[in-house]
């Protein structure tokens, strides 16, 4: 897992106070960074466009402006003059080194975004609008510095942003390059050490990136075992058992060691899965709402989850004020989309907003209803989900839009499912399931249109 920030002034003020780091080297080392990255990539004599900015940000890409002089073919444009200090001292040293300004932008090998960085708190001013889709409409490398210019803290363009192949970000990783909204502009995300290793220049944090390596499958070590050793996941089904269906075999294919599909229905279900009328006895754990529509009366809703089983709670539930009876059980996932939660936060008094809404306030949403419901966990789900619990929030980035598809969230219940009723608390449950079933999407070797939900429970096999 890797620290994420809302802002890292903090962290820069450290470098300063503590460190006996200059502001001017720390500008030095993030510029540096970006030159590495063009070296790296490629060949020297190719040509770079890098257009700045009148602060900061833009004293990052004219002081890498000059760090490639001389070996590639570098054009600087300032759309906007050279206004903090910092781009004043570095724009007379790029001039120094015989450096010249161009006065338009024009096609090159690599284009260096660096005009506006994380500090921008208001909509772009129209000439800017008409630079950055001048600039997305180039068949270039694109290069962000810090964060693709348009996203503002939020990780929301506002309204476009620049479409980086690559995003160099300084110091930290910053939430906002997290964000659903954020997702198709940040490209790769790189960290550029400012003086000091990230160990020293960071501190704790209570968001947390979640890498691949994270990802810790329920292998089996006990070899004298039954299927009683591995739980029995109670799924119950409702109008549309299919979602029912799909989730309880995506849990038997992540290790539970029995799974039942609950329902009245007389239906019918694969051979591996048991069917039942009624909760099973030996039940560890239930998944409730796949297609749930208004299949129950409350009384047998109460009567079945009226226990205290680990519970994951998933689709039409959301829309039920039978929710707000579970939401204060010790053992309890929610895993709705951005539609759900709106129609949750409505329900919690916590918010009246239409799922747009809720996607440009993911972060802020989530932390209000985590410290309203400190008990339960909340998988929202999105290009980028958030786990969050009380204080703790994890990102998942490593989803794909192959998920984009019906039957991909039964699945994702399913998984995180089993690991309840294999006896992981509910927030592993949710991190190590989220982490499978975007890994799993990774594994299918099909064109991006074309992930069915059997392909991701195959897939979790291979893990």
């Amino acid at each position: 897992m890797q620290n994420l920030y809302s802002d890292v002034t903090r962290l820069d003020q450290k470098c300063y106070k503590i460190y006996n780091l200059p502001e001017d080297i720390l500008m030095e080392h993030a510029a540096y960074a970006i030159t590495q990255q063009i070296q790296k990539r490629f060949s020297k004599g190719s040509s770079i466009l890098i257009v700045s900015g009148p602060g900061n940000n833009g004293g990052d890409g004219i002081a890498s402006a000059r760090q490639l002089l001389g070996e590639y073919d570098v054009a600087l444009f300032l759309p906007y003059g050279a206004k903090s200090s910092m781009c004043k001292i570095q724009l007379d040293r790029f001039f120094a080194c015989g450096g010249e300004l161009v006065d338009d932008i024009h096609e090159a090998d690599v284009i260096v975004d660096a005009l506006f960085g994380s500090g921008l708190s208001k909509p772009l001013r129209e000439d800017s609008v008409h630079l950055l889709q001048r600039l997305n409409q180039m068949e270039s490398f694109k290069i962000a510095c810090d964060i693709p210019s348009g996203i503002d803290k939020d990780g929301k363009p506002l309204p476009i942003a620049f479409y980086a192949d690559l995003t160099v970000t300084m110091g930290a990783l910053k939430k906002a390059l997290f964000m659903d909204l954020a997702k198709d502009y940040v490209g790769e995300v790189v960290v550029a050490d400012l003086g000091v290793s990230r160990a020293l220049y960071e501190e704790e944090s209570n968001w947390q990136l979640l890498d691949c390596e994270d990802l810790k499958p329920p292998y089996r070590d006990k070899k004298n075992s039954n299927k009683g050793d591995f739980g029995h996941l109670a799924v119950i089904a409702g109008e549309k058992e299919g979602a029912a269906i799909m989730a309880a075999q995506a849990a038997l294919s992540y290790g539970a060691g029995l799974v039942s599909v609950v329902t009245f229905e007389n239906i019918v279900v694969p051979y591996e899965l048991m069917h039942s009328s009624h909760l099973p006895p030996k039940t560890t754990a239930i998944a409730v709402g796949m297609g749930l529509g208004f299949e129950y009366c409350d009384d047998d809703l109460n009567a079945m989850l009226d226990n205290d089983l680990p519970l994951i709670v998933d689709a039409d539930l959301f829309y039920s004020e039978k929710i707000l009876e579970l939401l204060n059980r010790s053992k309890i996932v929610l895993t709705p989309h951005p539609k759900e939660f709106a129609s949750l936060l409505r329900l919690c008094g916590i918010a009246d907003l239409g799922p747009k809404e809720v996607q440009e306030k993911r972060a802020e949403l989530v932390e209000e209803f985590a410290k309203k419901y400190p008990n339960a966990v909340l998988l929202l789900k999105g290009a980028n989900p958030i786990i969050a619990q009380d204080n703790q929030f994890f990102i998942n980035p490593h989803g794909s839009n192959a998920l984009a598809k019906g039957g991909s969230g039964d699945i994702l219940t399913g998984l995180i499912g089993a690991l309840l009723a294999q006896g992981y608390d509910p927030l592993q449950a949710a991190i190590q399931g989220s982490l499978a079933h975007a890994l799993a999407s990774q594994k299918v070797n099909k064109a991006n249109y074309a992930l069915r939900p059997s392909d991701l429970i195959a897939a979790v096999g291979d893990l």
